[in-house]
């Protein structure tokens, strides 16, 4: 009984043994294939990733790759400057200039292009967006990523006048995409790309676009759902609109409950509600 007890101690210690270094093996071909690039959970909950110069999140990755080669770009909100340093970094762009308003994000935009030695390439300017844009100063690519749509539509109509010549245009919407592409069709930009992309537990849509000439009208349905997006129809664009019509169906549920909303609104909501439907199943 005593050396039945003894071997069967021997074979789970060597079967913990051989699960903890598997489980070791597995830590380290994990970490290495995430490319330092680590996906937290932050106190509210909700998804956040870990980034640096060196490596970008997806989302940023998607922009920098509509960069022109050899541009001089202005990144405004440029918050850690980790966009322009990247394509500094790589040699992708001559220079740049990494504008932001808050004072907390601009210094440390300073503090990570001091610390990459990037000064004489990449210009950190605390300033009120296109405002970082010195006089005289010629940009080839406009960058605004991560703010809301009216905002990114402000910055542009606030600053665009005084620019030596009309630059490319990437931003990329939190919310209200249909109105940065009304503005670009109302001051002739043509959007030539656009990508949708999941990451972290979020859904976001990326426009390029160019300036025309001339005005290039879109449709009602093209500003909601994006031109190209909607010649596509990838799954995560498929995803981002059922979980649309879920949230305005039950908007449009309370409202009909409450009756304290007018019945224009209701009507509204209901034809956006059939768009989605429209799309979704055409």
């Amino acid at each position: 009984m005593i050396k039945k007890a003894i071997l069967s101690l021997i074979s789970n210690w060597n079967l913990f043994v051989i699960r903890l270094l598997a489980f070791i093996s597995w830590k380290r071909f994990f970490s290495g294939f995430k490319s330092a690039i680590i996906y937290n959970k932050d106190f509210k909950g909700s998804w956040t990733v870990d980034m640096d110069a060196y490596h970008l999140s997806q989302r940023l990755q998607t922009v920098a790759g509509y960069v022109l080669p050899g541009a001089r770009l202005a990144d405004i909100g440029s918050d850690h400057a980790y966009l322009p340093a990247n394509l500094a970094l790589n040699g992708k762009i001559a220079t740049a200039i990494a504008g932001e308003v808050v004072t907390g994000p601009f210094e440390n935009a300073v503090q990570e292009i001091h610390g990459l030695q990037l000064e004489k390439k990449i210009h950190v300017r605390q300033a009120d967006g296109l405002a970082a844009i010195h006089s005289g100063e010629i940009i080839d690519v406009i960058t605004i990523c991560g703010m809301g749509g009216s905002l990114i539509c402000q910055i542009l109509a606030a600053g665009f006048e005084q620019l030596g010549k009309r630059p490319r245009l990437i931003l990329q919407p939190n919310v209200n995409e249909a109105g940065v592409r009304k503005w670009l069709e109302i001051n002739c930009y043509q959007i030539v790309a656009e990508e949708i992309i999941a990451e972290a537990g979020h859904i976001y849509e990326i426009i390029v676009a160019d300036p025309t000439a001339t005005a290039i009208a879109l449709s009602e349905k093209a500003k909601m759902f994006g031109p190209l997006l909607l010649q596509e129809r990838s799954a995560v664009f498929l995803e981002k609109w059922q979980q649309e019509q879920i949230k305005l169906q039950h908007v449009l549920k309370q409202m009909q409950q409450a009756q304290t909303e007018p019945l224009t609104k209701e009507r509204l909501l209901q034809q956006k509600i059939n768009m989605i439907e429209e799309v979704l199943h055409d």
